[in-house]
C-alpha cells in the first residue's frame, strides 16, 4: 500500500540515515571565543546587516507615513460605525 509520499513498507532513504554518518560540530567559530567575543561578533553582524538595508528617501518616508495614518483613521471609523451598529442591535433585541 502506498500514500502520497511513498511506500509504507519501505521508508524514505532520508529517514534511515545511520548514526555513524552524521557529523557533529564541536565548537566552530563561536565555540572558540568567550562570551565577550561572541557578543562582539553579534554586534558586528548587526552592523553588517544594517549596511545592506535600502533606506527610504524622505519623500518616500512621508508618503508611507501618510498612507499608514490615513488607513488607520479609516479603520478606526469603520470599527466605530460597526460597533455603534452592534450596540443599537443589542439595545433593540434585549430592550
Amino acid at each position: 500500500m502506498t500514500d502520497a509520499v511513498g511506500s509504507i513498507d519501505m521508508p524514505d532513504a532520508d529517514d534511515e540515515a545511520p548514526e555513524s554518518k552524521k557529523k557533529t560540530r564541536k565548537g566552530g567559530k563561536r565555540g572558540k571565543k568567550g562570551p565577550l567575543g561572541r557578543l562582539a561578533l553579534f554586534y558586528r553582524q548587526i552592523i553588517a546587516e544594517l549596511r545592506k538595508v535600502v533606506w527610504p528617501t524622505r519623500s518616500q518616508l512621508t508618503t508611507y507615513t501618510t498612507v499608514v495614518i490615513v488607513f488607520v483613521v479609516v479603520m478606526i471609523g469603520l470599527v466605530t460605525v460597526i460597533d455603534y451598529g452592534f450596540q443599537e442591535a443589542v439595545k433593540y433585541v434585549f430592550g
